[in-house]
């Protein structure tokens, strides 16, 4: 006879925070969202932590190397989507890895033998206009001289001048050595008001360019994720198939953190590919594992090694798992039982495993829900997809700007890797949709009002970080008609009248 769980599976509208006591001290700006990204012992630190509570998920149509850029930014990680191939994943983690670094290889070099016709290409190719001028083109290549955009006006300089007439050359050029921290290189910058320093070794060789542009948005996003050498953190999705593969090639091109992506994390296929990944780098690589509803799940992968686990099954809003499957549980309901496995794990072992709740969010305050029931931290596809910074087309309907969004088990993203495991290697059925979701513009603006609200929340019962909020959250289950009262109610609203005016 089948099991019967005694209750039923509740979602996050469902629950309302009850207020607790609010001190002067806490406000808003006083809130800390860092949260571990994965698993450690008690009384050590987390090898990878988030600065804000928020990743974007493992999607086509949301996770690609300019959503992960913008999102670390703001002090969060995108897991680039891995339904593409192995080089092209690998590349996309590469773009990321260099485009904030305090010491940056160049990418747009030139040699003595190229002209403003050759530096006005390279530039509309690569967007950078600081172009180092050495001996053989390379990135690496005795230095010469540099180009700019302030050396040349093509309105003057002919197109076939070659880069020595215009470039400024290398006496002329102040420079860094090797040993040069980034300190010290930003502080060359500001004495001798540069844009770029080069860093050269012992015999002139280019070795990276320092921007000022990196250290001001630093200073502008306070929050960034970055590595130890200041390179924005980014993370990867993999799965069970070609991980023999999929996972060096990302791991060479810098991958903090793996995830697993699959549509149901408890199985022997997660295992192996865990197992692998120990077996080949120990726990030198961080792999979060997923999804799974229920304690049972989250015990197997913590035993199979899993550095976090995702939360939720059919609870995203273009996943019809459920509807096609009849598999699935409210995502409220699971956070909170599979959060309290993992204090018991942790009880037993010492080992804190983060948790990632992952699908089910429609509205701000259901991100803080999720939080105080015992999430480390989200995945969000739909949230980020609305962004500017989402891979897909903003399109006109009806009137309305939107934007394209579809799931990983639509027939459109082919990923049949993700919900296969025989030899076909096509979808027998779908188990996501295509659709439109309205455009909100920049992620940068609306990450901050979704923070503000989360922050202002978490005051509102008393702590001022996550872990306080998990320990001091009181949470209610809310009737229909609460939902309806929680919401503007039995008046008319001035956006939804025509007024005509007086005779």
């Amino acid at each position: 006879m089948a099991f019967y769980y005694d209750d039923a599976a509740h979602t996050f509208n469902e629950y309302l925070l009850v207020p607790g006591y609010s001190s002067a001290a806490c406000t808003p700006n006083s809130v800390d969202l860092s949260s571990p990204l994965v698993k450690y012992n008690r009384g050590e630190t987390p090898a990878l932590t988030l600065n804000i509570p928020l990743t974007s998920a493992i999607m086509q149509s949301v996770s690609d190397d300019t959503m992960a850029i913008a999102l670390a930014r703001e002090g969060g990680l995108s897991f680039i989507y891995g339904s593409q191939s192995v080089e092209d994943e690998a590349a996309m983690v590469l773009r990321v890895k260099d485009y904030k670094a305090g010491f940056v290889p160049s990418d747009s070099n030139l040699s003595p033998s190229h002209t403003l016709e050759d530096v006005l290409r390279l530039k509309e190719q690569s967007g950078h206009s600081t172009m180092p001028i050495t001996d053989d083109g390379s990135a690496h290549g005795r230095v010469l001289g540099i180009v700019t955009s302030r050396d040349y006006r093509p309105s003057r300089t002919p197109l076939d001048a070659k880069v020595t007439e215009f470039m400024t050359p290398r006496d002329q050029l102040v420079v860094g050595d090797k040993d040069t921290s980034l300190k010290e290189a930003n502080d060359i910058i500001w004495d001798h008001k540069l844009n770029a320093l080069p860093v050269v070794d012992d015999d002139d060789r280019l070795l990276y360019l320092v921007f000022r542009k990196d250290y001001d948005s630093h200073k502008e996003n306070p929050l960034e994720n970055l590595d130890s050498h200041k390179r924005y953190l980014v993370g990867a999705g993999i799965n069970t198939h070609d991980y023999t593969e999929r996972v060096p090639a990302l791991i060479a091109a810098g991958a903090d953190v793996l995830c697993i992506d699959s549509s149901e994390g408890f199985s022997e296929w997660q295992k192996r590919t865990i197992d692998w990944i120990r077996s080949h780098y120990g726990d030198d690589v961080k792999i979060g594992a997923g999804n799974i509803v229920d304690r049972e799940g989250f015990r197997f992968l913590a035993e199979a090694g899993a550095d976090f686990v995702k939360v939720g099954i059919g609870g995203g809003s273009i996943c019809i798992t459920r509807e096609q499957k009849g598999i699935g549980r409210g995502q409220a309901t699971s956070v909170i039982e599979v959060a309290a496995e993992r204090n018991a794990y942790l009880s037993q072992t010492g080992t804190y495993i983060p948790l990632c709740s992952d699908g089910g969010i429609v509205y701000d305050h259901h991100m803080t829900l999720a939080l105080a029931m015992g999430a480390d931290f989200l995945m969000l596809g739909r949230y980020f997809a609305r962004f500017d910074e989402s891979p897909t087309n903003k399109v006109t309907v009806n009137g309305n700007y939107m934007k394209e969004y579809w799931g990983e088990g639509s027939a459109r993203a082919l990923n049949w890797q993700r919900y296969a495991h025989d030899a076909s290697k096509k979808l027998s059925f779908e188990e996501g949709v295509d659709s439109y979701v309205p455009y909100a513009g920049s992620l940068k603006d609306n990450v901050a009002v979704t923070l503000t609200k989360m922050r202002s929340t978490m005051c509102n019962c008393g702590a001022t970080t996550i872990s306080e909020f998990q320990d001091k959250a009181k949470l209610t289950l809310i009737s229909s008609t609460s939902i309806v009262e929680g919401g503007a109610h039995d008046v008319m609203l001035k956006d939804q009248v025509n007024l005509l005016p007086p005779r």
